[in-house]
């Protein structure tokens, strides 16, 4: 919970009154490898604050293939943010990599927060921003980057991430075959 209340501190201020409410309202979860924690074409209705654990963001196309778009990881927060605040059906899924635990707010608790607390609409505005620019920083070095490139890009910015997934959503992750990932890593090592 401490880790949650300090990412949370790094976008905002809060009291140890706010803080103690927020420990109250998020409730522990388990989502198993392989399980989805927010799926295609149902309203998300909950949003979860990673402990341990990957997830991945991703979307099938009509034969079934998946492509991933990117992976959340330990002290970050998960959710499908459109489908949960406007309550619209997602358009893609939320997949455990790894077995996974979080903090999880239901929309009820969110927007109790949201009411109670000064301020807590602000720090997701600022959450969701940092994100995005990420997210966007990142698409645009996959659109001009070679492939050994956007592998070593992932490998000095997410450390430690690249051996906890399975090779194949790595590969979808970087827009190359898993044949291809496994010659760039045979050149690099």
């Amino acid at each position: 919970m401490e880790d949650l209340i300090n990412y949370l501190l790094k976008f905002g201020q809060l009291n140890k009154n706010q803080c103690a409410l927020i420990s109250a309202k998020a409730q522990h979860r388990q989502v198993n490898k392989g399980d989805f924690f927010s799926e295609a074409g149902k309203v998300a209705r909950d949003i979860g604050y990673v402990t341990q654990g990957v997830f991945r963001i991703c979307y099938y196309n009509k034969a079934g293939d998946s492509f991933t778009r990117y992976f959340v990881y330990e002290n970050r927060f998960v959710a499908d943010t459109i489908s949960f605040i406007d309550e619209l059906p997602s358009a893609e899924y939320i997949e455990a990599v790894t077995d996974c635990k979080l903090l999880v707010f239901s929309k009820k608790d969110f927007m109790e927060l949201a009411a109670t607390i000064p301020g807590w609409s602000d720090i997701f505005s600022k959450i969701t921003s940092y994100v995005l620019e990420n997210k966007m920083r990142a698409s645009s070095n996959m659109l001009v980057q070679n492939a050994q490139t956007r592998y070593l890009h992932f490998l000095a910015h997410y450390p430690g991430l690249a051996n906890r997934i399975p090779q194949l959503m790595l590969a979808s992750y970087l827009g190359i075959t898993a044949t291809s990932l496994s010659r760039i890593r045979k050149t690099i090592s």
